[in-house]
């Protein structure tokens, strides 16, 4: 996962970070040629814990690993430990990762999954907006334009985020589905409630620090609240707290159009939702950002 911010310290100002671990040769050739080159001055990388270093060139990208986040600001850079950010976030951390992984020691359970729910607790307040965005992501223009959805945001959202193009929540969501039969949870779009997918994300961090709603939805007991209410046990991090609060508040977010998140995993298609998959997982429009998740393969150009 990478994500890009903006702040107000120049016109230019935006940072990077990398999360998760070590992104793979492919993975870094993908986001060099296709996201960075368009808005970064310089760019370069190097490892950690690996036993090897790669030399980077003028002040830009710096990946460094699952133990740390790198941000800059042009010249400036700030190193962020993901542990000391999670024991800052301990109490909505743990919340999380009992409701929304599949247990101790799963991909998903790792609490670098977790920072992007809270992200305005942890980083500096002149740090205003954010993109997040998964790595396995091909982009068909400039991220920049990206950054002009958030102008799009309607009063109260502070989230901007693409809807699931599975049907994963209609499984997830099956108690509650089977105990309100007029619910719109789990239904495709355009009129039903499908979830969120959190590969593309937008984070009006001075909007989530106002939102005097959001923070209380983050406290552990609220978060206990709803997954009692919908019977929920998520396995996907971050998407499925955003997906069970969208539920509840749906005017929290600003939902990006599917082309801004092209997702291609079709698993659910074959594992029990074929009669109702393509009503999900279509999407119309110029696609301007595809997402291999599930390690599905990417088109070429």
């Amino acid at each position: 996962m990478a994500s890009a911010a903006r702040s107000a310290c120049t016109d230019v100002s935006q940072m990077w970070s990398w999360e998760r671990s070590v992104p793979t040769e492919r993975q870094m050739e993908l986001v060099l040629r296709d996201v960075v080159p368009a808005w970064l001055f310089g760019v370069g990388w190097r490892t950690e814990g690996a036993g090897q270093e790669a030399p980077a060139t003028s002040a830009g990208l710096v990946p460094r690993g699952a133990a740390q986040w790198c941000f800059w600001c042009l010249s400036q850079v700030i190193v962020h430990d993901v542990n000391e950010l999670t024991e800052k976030l301990f109490p909505i951390v743990e919340a999380m990762q009992k409701h929304f992984s599949a247990g101790s020691g799963t991909y998903y359970s790792d609490s670098i999954f977790f920072l992007s729910v809270a992200m305005h607790r942890i980083m500096p307040k002149e740090i205003t907006q954010i993109i997040q965005v998964d790595l396995d992501l091909k982009y068909k223009t400039n991220i920049r334009d990206l950054f002009d959805e958030f102008d799009n945001f309607p009063e109260g959202a502070v989230i901007g985020i693409a809807r699931e193009m599975q049907p994963v929540y209609r499984h997830t969501f099956w108690q509650y589905r089977r105990e309100n039969p007029q619910t719109k949870v789990g239904d495709p779009p355009p009129d039903g409630l499908p979830g969120f997918n959190s590969g593309v994300l937008l984070l009006n961090l001075e909007a989530m620090r106002q939102s005097k709603l959001y923070n209380q939805l983050l406290e552990p007991t609220m978060v206990q609240k709803l997954t009692e209410k919908y019977h929920f046990k998520g396995h996907l991090g971050d998407q499925d707290f955003f997906t069970m609060v969208g539920m509840e508040h749906p005017e929290l977010f600003h939902v990006l159009d599917c082309t801004w998140n092209r997702q291609l995993c079709t698993w659910w298609r074959d594992h029990g939702y074929s009669d109702v998959f393509d009503q999900y997982f279509q999407c119309e429009g110029e696609v301007k950002i595809y997402h291999g998740n599930c390690n599905t393969p990417i088109p070429e150009d």
